[in-house]
């Protein structure tokens, strides 16, 4: 038997891969229904792979789920638009910052990012103002929901069960495989199963804590970063035709403030990168000065009033306000002492598009080792 830990898209993804081969294959979710936290609070962004280091999970990932998530789209009519988004210079100064993030997503395997000229930027999008910009056609946006509810379905076709209202607290190794601790609306239940793969999200360090890691000693320890999103109003919310970000501020802990554009067409603005001690998904009204300056160098239409809460999420951080760069983790902790234990820790983005490329390599590990 392997149990999945968590129903947002990466414990879906993967369950989709897994299933079949006459597995048992069963995913717990702690909430009524899958995909309620990170995986349905972000900006459904399907990301080119530009921003990370090369050679990252980070990197490496992103850039075959791109592919594999058009496809996807494609095969199961899932609603998506390839955008395309340019990262604009709002000032000369800024300029010099795009070279090296061209150089950067160059090197990761982006081959089709072009550098534009004021002029051509004011052909693709008259509304916006920058100096230079980068344009990066494969990116674009998905509808989240209906990506997560076919993986849901897939893997129930290929034999999976899925248990809501189920939260695991507690772990115990066994000499041949787990033994889970569940508690749910009828009390507490404990089962074996021979894999365990967690895929908690918010809660993954939780979960590697409850299997006997030191998540701190391991580097598992999450901090909790909100991203929260203001709507446009005042019939503006069609002025830009493709996400337009600007030149990232490093060590935000996010790729700064930047339009949205969902699968309708319609622009809201977010999200920001906040540190914060607990999860709240309540959006501070005070950030809305903060959005406006951030984006009025190259959103000149935007004016203050423009702007209304919309909604935040929480990305899962590795790192800490400050840090350098830390990657993924997908990992069999086979060297901890326990074989058949999968952890996915700090799966933030660009882990939406990176999921079907993530759920491959878990799907590698379940043949390789299990």
């Amino acid at each position: 038997m392997i149990t999945i830990v968590g129903a947002g898209v990466i414990g879906l993804a993967v369950a989709a891969q897994v299933a079949g081969r006459g597995r048992e294959v069963y995913i717990l979710e702690k909430n009524d229904t899958f995909g309620q936290e990170t995986s349905s609070r972000n900006s459904e962004t399907i990301h080119a792979g530009i921003y990370y280091p090369e050679g990252s999970l980070k990197a490496e990932t992103c850039i075959a789920g791109n592919a594999l998530i058009y496809e996807l789209c494609e095969r199961q009519g899932i609603p998506y638009r390839k955008t395309g988004k340019l990262i604009v210079a709002a000032k000369a100064e800024e300029a010099e910052k795009l070279e090296a993030l061209l150089e950067q997503g160059r090197r990761n395997g982006v081959d089709n990012l072009t550098m534009l000229s004021m002029k051509e930027i004011k052909d693709l999008e008259p509304n916006i103002k920058a100096v230079a910009a980068i344009y990066s056609p494969s990116s674009g946006t998905i509808d989240s929901y209906s990506l997560m509810k076919y993986l849901l379905a897939r893997a129930k076709e290929k034999g999976a069960e899925i248990s809501f209202k189920s939260k695991v607290v507690g772990i115990e190794k066994l000499s041949d495989g787990f033994e889970v601790t569940v508690e749910n609306n009828a009390g507490t239940f404990a089962f074996k199963t021979e894999s365990l793969i967690n895929c908690a999200g918010l809660h993954s360090d939780e979960i590697a804590r409850l299997a006997g890691i030191d998540v701190d000693k391991a580097g598992y320890r999450l901090h909790y970063c909100k991203g929260e999103y203001f709507s446009v109003g005042n019939s503006k919310s069609k002025l830009v035709k493709r996400l337009i970000y600007s030149v990232p501020d490093t060590g935000s802990g996010g790729v700064g403030i930047h339009t949205v554009v969902d699968v309708d067409g319609r622009m809201r603005l977010g999200p920001n990168a906040r540190y914060v001690d607990g999860i709240d998904y309540k959006v501070d009204e005070l950030q809305q000065e903060a959005f406006y300056n951030s984006v009025k160098p190259f959103l000149p239409f935007i004016e203050y009033d423009d702007l209304a809460p919309e909604m935040a999420g929480i990305r899962p951080k590795l790192q800490s306000p400050g840090d350098d760069f830390k990657d993924f983790v997908i990992r069999h902790e086979q060297d901890r002492g326990l074989p058949g234990f999968i952890n996915l820790i700090g799966i933030e983005s660009p882990g939406l598009t990176g999921a079907p490329a993530i759920a491959k390599r878990v799907k590698e590990i379940v043949n390789d080792t299990l």
